[in-house]
């Protein structure tokens, strides 16, 4: 008998591949197409479990797609510009470029190990001249289409780095990377105009039927459609030009509850304040420190300065209320002004209190509730209420309710009008840093602004820089930032911002279509490959990348490099679970966490023998050292046992733990199939046995299983019929032909998830060509039916015996045979049953 060799079998199984070119996607009208694509990695050197578990979910339905006739694209790139190659140059010298490059060299020999079903010739980097010059020019398309555009924005302004962070990078208040106190600053930006297509954005989430509906939840919240009320407030001796405060609220059936207004820092009114009063322009210094992000204004301390103006109430002209600079509004969100409800937000309640601000109720729990209150009063707009100052003559309404009731009201006296409104900002694309994308426009003194010509594409970053110095290397690169106007010829300066890196990964599904086009796509290959038929990635990614994606097809179909049936870029999405490990740790002399990879651990202990602390698996991080690196696996069990482990041992959209014991167990179960097929083989041709029929019915049913779980993803559930029909062919007594058809159809169908294993059993058991691009296997629907079916018999819940009897038996026919075997009469001693209940196919009770 042989041995399970995986690391010769591996080798010579992808060499084989390769050869052949099985995974080359080339268009073919004959076949339907089927594009599969997991989310392309950040080069950041290492790949570990997680990712494997990744890639492999996906080649699974690659390799599924090839064997039922499909003709599939399964590309691999890079998404390869970023912060961590600048922060890797700072911190160690050399040059980003190098670092990606070297990383990106170091991922493909992890990943090739794994026999993934890529087309290797499509794989690009997006920091590629290549690449990143065709999406210059689709900035160039887009801004002439109007869909590029450029203002004073508000940012989070770095003081060390001298750089834009996005708000997740901004923590505590400080760069997640200098830890210097964060400021707000306003800079000239360029935007993408997504928010003007907020509304198809939203209404197209119905037609998602294959996406998960967490992840279309998410992002309907993230576009946040509203129905509010647009109005002003008259102020009172305000500085000239300032009469009017304008506010949109999305409760105005609480106004009658306002007890203050606030406005953002950024306000008009408090940048004309601060000019001339410099408490407040220290209050206002002192506002712009603060975070951007929702959960950085939501966890700071509220603060507020009266400005000493006040407005007028609308409907109560009489009554006026104060003017408060606040450092929880935002410029960006709204108009800039708020107005303070605190009876019904929890916010403006500790605002109000903290200022002593009057607290005036709208609404109540009941007619009997006092409206001296401890904390906001906040119910589901869903949920009726008694409105003690509304605009109804029904006192008794839903939020919902009274919300209309007060819009309709305020419009009929002139206060105001209703309006829809999105929560979705038009993405602000600049960024102050050396490794991204550059923008492909110069700014001359003469024309302003100008685009760059196409022909002189790509602009390509300049190699010769340094970051010894803060803040961006293009700002003090001469002469690359020095240049002639396009438009006149005068002298000139590039800009010096590069692109975001969402906007790389925003469109590089559709570059896959022909990664070497002279244009950012080819209409055809467009037409042909468009949409990814699978999309396969964190659910981290639910929000932004896929939002930004989904613009940017629309955007690209507008500019002509998209068809129309491509808006909608991802017809399925998946979203996998996590692979989690122990994080295994000791502490310095400070108390410092010092965090060891597993392979130095062994039974809680370092090599010196020093104990570690264990910690309860996480999700794993090079930086916490709970990573498993998938060649150390590769080399003691082979691929295919790492493919199976994290397929088989948990359903693919929840985590995974991975343990060595699971390792081990993966392994044996493959060598244990390599030796039934080793037996097989050795059995003499046409050799007679016991029972082939309930081995191969057992063998269609398998495939019917496993067919099903393949096409839901229930790729653990795959697995475990495969698991079960292992066992039932090792314990097979039927003959040569049946048990060598068994598992050459076993080989079949693990074939998505260990395609190395298969192709050897396949060879040994003489199968014609590669098992890879041999026809799926079908269920013979005659043989899913069975003539006979075993039934256990209770008496009084006890299970006692079983009988096996045709399926179609009558249920009298089933209970005399049931009372006449032998368990049954011993059981009963004599006595009489009170009650017999038989339950077709299922069961047979006996009550005694």
């Amino acid at each position: 008998m042989t041995r399970y060799t995986p690391a010769e079998i591996e080798a010579r199984w992808q060499a084989a591949w390769e050869k052949d070119g099985i995974f080359k996607a080339v268009r073919d009208a004959d076949r339907p197409k089927y594009y599969v694509l997991e989310m392309f990695p950040y080069p950041s050197g290492r790949i570990h479990m997680g990712h494997v578990r990744n890639y492999t979910m996906g080649d699974v339905i690659a390799r599924y797609k090839i064997a039922t006739g499909h003709n599939v694209l399964h590309p691999m790139g890079w998404d390869a510009f970023g912060m961590p190659a600048e922060n890797a140059a700072m911190a160690i010298g050399g040059h980003p470029k190098d670092w990606t490059y070297g990383n990106i060299d170091d991922m493909r020999g992890q990943m090739k190990p794994l026999g993934l079903s890529i087309d290797w010739s499509r794989e690009f980097a997006t920091c590629d001249p290549e690449y990143y010059g065709q999406q210059q020019a689709l900035f160039l398309d887009f801004l002439e289409a109007g869909l590029v555009y450029r203002k004073n924005a508000v940012v989070n302004w770095d003081p060390v780095d001298m750089t834009v962070l996005a708000n997740e990078q901004v923590e505590n208040g400080r760069g997640w990377r200098s830890g210097a106190l964060v400021e707000r600053r306003e800079l000239t930006q360029w935007f993408f105009k997504i928010s003007d297509h907020s509304e198809e954005l939203l209404d197209a989430l119905d037609s998602l039927d294959n996406w998960p509906a967490k992840v279309k939840l998410m992002q309907a919240n993230w576009i946040g459609k509203s129905r509010g009320l647009q109005f002003a407030f008259s102020t009172v001796d305000a500085p000239e030009g300032h009469d009017r405060i304008d506010v949109y609220t999305t409760r105005p059936d609480t106004l009658m509850g306002a007890s203050f207004v606030g406005i953002s820092p950024d306000h008009p009114l408090a940048k004309v304040l601060e000019r001339n009063n410099p408490e407040i322009a220290a209050f206002c210094a002192e506002c712009r420190k603060g975070g951007t992000t929702e959960e950085a204004i939501e966890t700071a301390e509220k603060l507020g300065y009266d400005t000493g103006i006040t407005v007028r109430h609308p409907f109560d002209t009489a009554y006026e209320m104060p003017v408060y600079i606040a450092n929880f509004i935002l410029m960006d969100y709204g108009t800039g002004a708020i107005f303070g409800c605190p009876a019904h937000d929890q916010r403006d309640f500790e605002f109000a209190t903290k200022y002593g601000l009057p607290i005036i109720s709208t609404f109540l729990p009941s007619e009997e509730s006092p409206e001296d209150l401890d904390a906001a009063f906040v119910p589901p707009k869903t949920e009726k209420v008694f409105y003690n100052r509304g605009f109804a003559g029904e006192q008794w309404q839903t939020g919902l309710e009274a919300i209309d009731a007060a819009i309709t009201f305020c419009e009929e006296n002139g206060v105001g009008q209703g309006v829809t409104k999105f929560r979705l900002r038009d993405w602000g694309l600049s960024r102050q840093r050396y490794w991204g994308c550059p923008i492909p426009v110069v700014h001359c003194d003469s024309c302003g602004v100008v685009p760059e010509k196409k022909e002189n594409l790509p602009i390509e970053l300049p190699y010769d820089v340094t970051f010894d110095v803060p803040g961006n290397p293009l700002d003090r690169h001469p002469t690359w930032r020095d240049c002639a106007c396009p438009a006149c010829g005068a002298a000139a300066r590039r800009e010096t911002d590069t692109m975001d890196t969402f906007v790389d990964s925003s469109w590089y599904f559709a570059r896959f279509t022909a990664p070497r086009a002279k244009t950012p796509t080819n209409m055809a290959d467009a037409q042909y490959w468009m949409n990814v038929d699978q999309y396969i990635g964190g659910i981290e990614h639910a929000i932004l990348h896929l939002l930004y994606s989904r613009f940017f097809a629309r955007a690209m179909h507008l500019t002509g490099h998209l068809p129309a049936s491509a808006i909608e870029p991802f017809d399925a999405l998946f979203t996998q679970g996590m692979v989690t490990h122990e994080i295994y740790q000791t502490r310095d002399d400070r108390g410092r966490p010092v965090y060891h990879l597993p392979e130095d651990v062994t039974d809680g202990k370092l090599a010196d023998g020093t104990e570690v602390e264990i910690i309860p698996s996480a999700k794993m991080s090079k930086s916490k050292k709970n990573v498993v690196d998938p060649l150390n696996i590769i080399s003691n069990y082979g691929a295919d046992t790492a493919r199976w482990f994290v397929l088989s041992d948990s359903p693919p959209e929840r985590d995974v733990e991975w343990t060595a014991s699971g390792a081990e167990a993966a392994f044996k179960h493959l060598s244990r199939v390599w030796n039934i097929s080793d037996r097989i083989a050795a059995m003499s041709p046409g050799a007679t046995g016991e029972d082939d029929e309930g081995l191969l019915r057992q063998m269609h049913k398998t495939i019917h299983d496993v067919t099903m779980g393949v096409e839901s993803f229930g790729f653990n559930a795959a697995i475990a019929k495969l698991y079960a029909f292992t066992a039932t062919l090792q314990k097979s007594k039927a003959g040569q032909a049946a048990q060598r058809e068994a598992i050459m159809t076993l080989a079949q169908l693990m074939a998505p998830m260990t395609p190395h294993l298969s192709e050897a059993v396949w060879q040994q058991q003489g199968g014609t060509g590669l098992v890879a691009t041999a026809h799926w296997p079908v269920a013979d629907e005659a043989m899913l039916v069975d003539d006979t079916v075993t039934l256990p018999i209770q008496i009084n819940g006890k299970r006692r015996a079983e009988i096996k009897v045709a399926a179609d038996l009558p249920k009298e026919e089933v209970e005399k045979i049931a009372l006449a075997h032998e368990a049954v009469i011993r059981t009963l001693d004599g006595a009489t049953p009170k009650k017999v209940i038989v339950v077709p196919g299922r069961i047979v009770n006996v009550v005694a």
